[in-house]
């Protein structure tokens, strides 16, 4: 776009006739992520973005966003002065979709929501230009940054949706306006926010209140809480699951450590691989399939997207360990429901040593974090799970409950800041032989003992 424009859809206060032929590429809040011909947008967090505006400049940069009550406005380089530019950047990309004017897929959901936008995205992609969220850029400035890197010929947008407090789905749905709004599932995530899984609903269901008249709600029809407030929505709705209820519901399943094989009432014929462990993610791919469905990809089309699937990293990801170790790496995040799924799969995996697991705190849990911790008592077995590494003070309450099913030299607990010496008893034990699983909240940063174990 050009700066003339961009001025009119951020409503910019100054004049801009002087720049309003320049020529911006690309939009980034990062100044050392700046490219050339970048509109640099300074946002006010731990550090003020407008610091950084010279070195924005300096990797590229053609114009800036400046904050109207900042101060002296540069007069060397061009800036669009706004009351806000976080407003201003979320304006900008509500002005580029309108004008790409793609389809809209948006995903939501306590577990599974990255998977599942990777898997609709890789669907979607066998027949139509499609753009995806990427990482984490799941909130009010991910989201228009994630609109703003589409490219001119994207025909669907495939964008993944997070919250963490109430009304945050509400604008993010009105701000991408979904032709189709999928939930994946409810869980435990973010109930420190909350107080209850009820109440986590009515928040996810938010993703509704911006689905076009014309749109279709997708989502989990085993799902009481979905389906009971389902009954508001007055959109189309498909629902799948495991139950013969559903739309779209998997039989035949089988499991295995690497991959998971299924077939659907919709598609009996066909037999789906999603090449990841857990069955836990059969509903993932069912969301997905759904979609598929929706736009008319014919099975065989569908099926065969599964078998390249372009996953974001550290979702259970297998990855081989410096002594030879097979590590399940899931150190992305991590929520009570999530822990027990990917334990439920991990405790299968055949192995001829010791299956050992590291699990670091599940954070926004609240008041009943503890309580949630210990919860997790269920998911081990001695027999299966022969050694356990706890990091984090919450993960003290499930020490203290595994006590009882576990010799002391088999139960570990760590601090946060003792990752050092994790690594090192790691170390010390793991063989060739061994499998380990690695989960946790991504604030407690397993991922550095998931990098030393690989070196």
């Amino acid at each position: 776009m050009q700066l003339g424009e961009i001025a009119t859809a951020v409503t910019a206060q100054n004049d801009t006739t002087a720049w309003h032929d320049i020529e911006v590429s690309s939009v980034a809040f990062d100044s050392r992520q700046v490219t050339n011909g970048a509109l640099f947008v300074p946002l006010e967090g731990e550090r003020d973005g407008h610091e950084f505006i010279q070195s924005a400049k300096q990797n590229g940069a053609v114009a800036a966003l400046w904050k109207a009550d900042h101060g002296a406005v540069p007069s060397d380089f061009p800036v669009l002065v706004v009351d806000d530019p976080l407003t201003a950047l979320q304006a900008l990309s509500k002005h580029y979709l309108l004008k790409i004017n793609p389809k809209v897929v948006a995903i939501t959901g306590s577990n599974g929501k990255t998977t599942t936008k990777d898997m609709v995205a890789a669907v979607l992609s066998t027949q139509f230009n499609v753009t995806k969220t990427t990482d984490n850029f799941n909130n009010e400035i991910g989201v228009p940054v994630t609109i703003l890197a589409m490219e001119p010929n994207t025909e669907v947008l495939v964008v993944e949706l997070g919250m963490d407090r109430p009304g945050q789905l509400d604008f993010l749905s009105k701000l991408v306006s979904p032709d189709l709004a999928i939930i994946t599932m409810i869980g435990e995530a973010h109930i420190e926010f909350f107080g209850t899984r009820d109440k986590i609903a009515d928040a996810k269901m938010e993703i509704t209140h911006g689905l076009k008249a014309d749109g279709t709600f997708i989502f989990d029809g085993d799902e009481p809480l979905l389906t009971e407030r389902a009954k508001a929505v007055t959109q189309r709705q498909v629902t799948f699951g495991r139950q013969a209820t559903d739309d779209v519901y998997a039989t035949n399943v089988v499991a295995t450590d690497t991959h998971t094989q299924f077939s659907t009432n919709q598609w009996p014929d066909q037999t789906v691989t999603v090449p990841m462990i857990g069955d836990y993610n059969i509903n993932n791919a069912l969301a997905a399939l759904s979609v598929a469905k929706l736009y008319r990809i014919t099975p065989n089309v569908a099926v065969d997207a599964f078998k390249s699937l372009d996953l974001t990293k550290n979702r259970a990801e297998w990855i081989q360990g410096k002594a030879g170790e097979r590590i399940l790496s899931d150190v992305y995040n991590s929520n009570p429901t999530a822990v027990k799924e990917v334990m439920a799969a991990f405790s299968k995996v055949a192995t001829e040593g010791k299956r050992r697991v590291v699990l670091g705190d599940m954070l926004e849990l609240g008041a009943q974090s503890d309580a949630l911790h210990a919860g997790l008592q269920t998911a081990f077995d001695s027999a299966l799970v022969q050694d356990v590494y706890l990091v984090g003070p919450h993960m003290a309450a499930l020490y203290d409950v595994l006590q009882a099913d576990y010799q002391p030299d088999a139960l570990h607990l760590y601090n946060v800041d003792q990752q050092g010496k994790l690594i090192t008893d790691l170390q010390s034990v793991l063989t060739a032989t061994d499998t380990l699983l690695i989960k946790g909240s991504h604030g407690i940063h397993l991922e550095n003992v998931l990098a030393a174990l690989q070196k």
